[in-house]
């Protein structure tokens, strides 16, 4: 399939052909579901944490004694009837990731690469470089019509990594880096010819 090649100007240096197997499949939102999912699930710290009655700090001895007090009995000051107590089935640290098999992730990122083709959302850049400035690279967007885009090349530029930092809702990422959140996350997704070239690598 071929598509337009454009600048960051917003002109056309001719197209490019894109590869099927990457770009032309029936998007699959089960999957993407599932590897979006994983990420998030290996974003979570997993730092929560409760104290259960065998961590909170208290008397071990028996509050009363068993029978003739009239009330319901007791064996800890701990347990989690009481204020001072214990939390029952509290969060405690751990890790919330899990393992997703390499072909299901595969496919989660071919989807996503096909579903911003067909809602017409993916940009074939030039390149991503020659811009210093924010304030330069802010009327360049503008000039493109973006107010939530990503783009993925094969090596940031540092200059231009830089200059796109404190810009709002657009960012740069290497090709190494695609991922499918952030993919579905930015509206436009503009990769640069060197891009496509690495993704070819990867995904083929």
């Amino acid at each position: 399939m071929q598509l337009e090649v454009k600048t960051l100007d917003n002109g056309s240096v001719g197209d490019i052909t894109l590869p099927e197997e990457i770009f032309g499949m029936q998007p699959r939102a089960d999957i993407m579901a599932r590897v979006v999912h994983w990420q998030l699930a290996k974003r979570r710290a997993g730092t929560h944490k409760a104290k259960g009655r065998s961590e909170v700090s208290g008397t071990t001895k028996k509050p009363y004694k068993q029978k003739g007090t009239g009330h319901a009995r007791q064996g800890s000051l701990r347990s989690p009837q009481f204020r001072t107590g214990g939390v029952v089935h509290g969060p405690v640290v751990r890790d919330h990731g899990y393992k997703l098999p390499k072909q299901i992730r595969r496919l989660g990122l071919i989807s996503a690469l096909s579903q911003k083709l067909i809602e017409g959302k993916l940009v074939i850049l030039d390149q991503a470089t020659g811009v210093q400035k924010t304030s330069d690279l802010v009327k360049k967007v503008n000039g493109l019509g973006w107010s939530s885009a990503l783009i993925v090349d094969s090596a940031v530029d540092e200059n231009f990594g830089r200059a796109i930092r404190n810009i709002h809702a657009v960012d740069i990422l290497p090709t190494r880096g695609a991922n499918v959140y952030d993919i579905l996350h930015h509206d436009v997704l503009a990769i640069t010819r060197a891009g496509v070239d690495t993704l070819k690598e990867r995904l083929v």
